[in-house]
């Protein structure tokens, strides 16, 4: 059996990393899991069990008991590097609703839920506009209802990108009735209409191309357990993290990690984190709320 990565194909590739997924995070796999998954013959399945057998005859055995291939003790992945973020991602996906348990290659979910977060009425016609003009370099006009305006205007935006704060989507763009760019929320623009050439680049967004560097350690007036469990909690080495951030979202950021206000204000059991340098210079139009 020819053992070279580099010869298979993208399909082949992605059913031995499923086989190696299941192995990793279920412990057993089978012919019917491929078939189940992939819609592919009980022949190609079994090609596909052999073929990883060959590339790593370690990772699994045979149960003749349980009928199905099971996790080596020497196992060792060859196809995916396992993350706990994307397995975690997977079943927040679920609970959100986002994902269907077929999406997702968890045999056997565990109990789950996540804090309700409200669904966001991104129309996906707006959506598909707005990627559109940012694809194009265009100009698009937008009605959008801001909350510091009793009612929705009309008003030019020149988007470069879409931007996430943590629980709504947003375009950052230049808008021209300000002269300034601005976070639009892809949820309150109303409706579209016309579209124009644009000039305006990210390049000419300096708080979209510039990076914050914040660095974080735990809360000086906790317990060196509670310091060592915070660090483990951030993945912090020597006591302290460091997150890159554009500056465009810093503000989101901050508000995120619940560092938008006061520390001295929240116990530090509360608190939990501190930054170990001040920031300054928030840019205009980062926060949401400055457009509303």
């Amino acid at each position: 059996m020819d053992n070279d990565r580099s010869e298979l194909r993208w399909g082949v590739e992605q059913r031995l990393e499923f086989i190696e997924f299941r192995l990793f995070w279920e412990g057993h796999v089978n012919r019917s899991d491929l078939m189940d998954q992939f819609g592919v013959s009980v022949n190609q399945a079994s090609t596909d069990l052999n073929r990883y057998i060959g590339f790593a005859p370690d990772n699994m055995v045979y149960d003749k008991s349980a009928r199905t291939y099971v996790r080596g003790s020497e196992f060792k992945p060859q196809f995916l590097k396992p993350d706990a973020s994307r397995y975690l991602a997977q079943l927040r996906s679920l609970a959100d609703g986002i994902m269907d348990s077929e999406d997702t290659w968890i045999a056997e979910l565990p109990s789950y839920d996540a804090a309700p977060t409200p669904t966001r009425g991104v129309n996906p016609v707006i959506l598909r506009s707005v990627v559109g003009a940012i694809r194009r370099s265009e100009a698009i006009e937008v009605k959008y209802q801001s909350l510091s305006r009793p009612e929705p205007c009309w008003r030019w935006i020149a988007p470069h990108a879409i931007g996430f704060d943590g629980f709504r989507w947003h375009t950052r763009a230049f808008c021209k009735m300000d002269e300034m760019f601005k976070d639009f929320l892809l949820s309150r623009i109303i409706s579209t209409r016309g579209v124009e050439a644009s000039e305006v680049t990210d390049a000419a967004d300096e708080d979209w191309q510039e990076h914050v560097t914040l660095e974080i350690a735990p809360h000086p007036e906790l317990s060196e357990s509670q310091k060592k469990v915070i660090a483990l909690d951030y993945g912090m080495r020597d006591g302290k993290a460091t997150i890159q951030v554009r500056r465009a979202l810093l503000y989101y950021a901050l508000k995120r990690l619940g560092l938008d206000n006061n520390v001295a204000a929240r116990p530090p059991q509360e608190q939990q984190i501190v930054l170990m340098s001040p920031i300054t210079g928030f840019p205009q139009g980062s926060s949401i709320e400055s457009e509303g």
